[in-house]
């Protein structure tokens, strides 16, 4: 069983939900991305996201966008990541997924990627530039190896919508609570609720929120419908603050903590 999959089994059967960390992979370093990952796991995250840097995204706010552009300037790239995974999977059996946009994966090689992201230990892929129209041949492959393709929902995702990526996503939906880009953001969207009651009508597919979430009292209000939260910019900007001090690994851990509930 896919280590996602096992996690949300264990989840359910505790009444408990998900907390999903997102880091850029490489920012400030893959040696301190690889500590922050064993950190995260001794501080009862569910799922870590690792950040693939890229130069041209999509749906990636400033402070993402400043940590992929400082990790590619420190030549980060997929198959070091990959190598991370690998190192990482000696000591830890923490789920992991990929968010990374599609161009990697094809200068990479579609086959090779999935090849090695199965062998090294990856668990997950989310690519927020493929539509799973056109990401059939990705998908068929990676579901014959075990490595989910994780999808997105939105706002403005209709019932037809929901209801073909509550068949195709595997391991859980990412629903983007908000139109725009990622971001702390001191609000949640006033129609959040509703929506996820909608989804949550047509699909059983674990459903996780992500995009603008930053604090506990946030983080109470979607644990009331969703089955997990994914919390990116905030911990990077955790990173960003602490970027020069040798407690930076103990300063997110504790962010991180706090966001327990």
């Amino acid at each position: 069983m896919n280590r996602i999959d096992k996690r949300f089994k264990e989840l359910r059967k505790k009444n408990k939900k998900a907390l999903i960390i997102f880091i850029t992979a490489g920012y400030p370093s893959l040696k301190i991305t690889e500590k922050l990952i064993f950190e995260f796991e001794r501080q009862g995250v569910d799922i870590v996201e690792l950040g693939v840097p890229f130069s041209d995204p999509l749906a990636d706010g400033p402070l993402i966008q400043e940590s992929s552009q400082y990790a590619l300037k420190k030549k980060v790239n997929l198959d070091k990541i990959l190598n991370l995974v690998k190192s990482v999977r000696k000591r830890s059996k923490l789920p992991i997924c990929l968010m990374t946009y599609y161009n990697p994966i094809f200068c990479f090689g579609q086959d090779k990627f999935i090849k090695k992201a199965v062998r090294v230990g990856l668990d997950a892929v989310i690519i927020p530039d493929l539509p799973p129209e056109e990401g059939r041949a990705f998908t068929n492959l990676a579901n014959k190896a075990d490595l989910h393709t994780i999808f997105f929902l939105a706002p403005t995702s209709d019932s037809k919508r929901i209801k073909l990526i509550g068949q195709i996503s595997r391991g859980f939906i990412y629903y983007v609570s908000l139109t725009g880009v990622t971001g702390p953001r001191q609000k949640l969207d006033p129609e959040l609720i509703s929506n996820l009651r909608r989804i949550k009508k047509i699909t059983k597919k674990p459903l996780c929120v992500g995009f603008g979430i930053s604090n506990p009292s946030q983080i109470r209000e979607i644990y009331r419908l969703a089955d997990g939260v994914i919390v990116g910019s905030a911990v990077i900007k955790n990173i960003k603050k602490n970027i020069n001090s040798p407690k930076l690994t103990k300063s997110v851990a504790r962010f991180v903590r706090g966001l327990k509930v």
